[in-house]
């Protein structure tokens, strides 16, 4: 989505390195892949400083049991590990899908600078479908956003899965 398209102008409409993003959100959606073929719900997260990744992230919550394992935090979890801070200023983080309010609030409070995700989720969304979190004029910090980097990729992985889903609830 083109956020200045609909008269709103953030930082995040500044053109960017898109090859650069492309690359990484490729790298992401490998990992995307790999939550598929688990048989979690197929989002890939990939956590960038610098250029360099320094966390990565599949949704894991039915493997691990635990709610607050979505690809995004899992990478930003990583990405703290990786560089010994809570602060994860200078980071950029690619993810498949529209972070939820979960995700985007963590994104928020965990200072990350920059966020780039591929496919909209209109059900859950919340950096620009339902609601804004990452740009919400009222927190202390905000993102820059960077969305539909390969969207149609990213939307054709989840709704591959979901499709095989469906299918395998019908055939039982």
């Amino acid at each position: 989505m083109d956020y200045e398209s609909k008269g709103r102008r953030f930082e995040s409409s500044r053109e960017r390195n898109t090859d650069l993003d492309a690359s990484f959100m490729r790298q992401a959606l490998e990992l995307a892949q790999q939550a598929a073929a688990l048989g979690e719900v197929p989002v890939g997260a990939v956590a960038v400083k610098d250029g360099s990744i320094v966390g990565t992230g599949l949704n894991r919550r039915e493997i691990d049991k635990d709610p607050f394992s979505h690809a995004e935090l899992v990478a930003m979890r990583r990405a703290a590990e990786t560089l010994g801070v809570w602060r994860l200023t200078g980071v950029t983080v690619y993810v498949t899908l529209e972070p939820c309010a979960m995700c985007a609030g963590a994104l928020v409070q965990s200072r990350v600078t920059r966020l780039v995700f591929g496919a909209s989720d209109p059900k859950a969304g919340a950096v620009g479908s339902l609601y804004d979190l990452a740009r919400e004029p009222r927190h202390n910090h905000r993102l820059e956003v960077t969305s539909g980097v390969l969207a149609d990729e990213c939307g054709a992985v989840l709704t591959q899965f979901f499709k095989a889903l469906r299918q395998r609830r019908q055939d039982k």
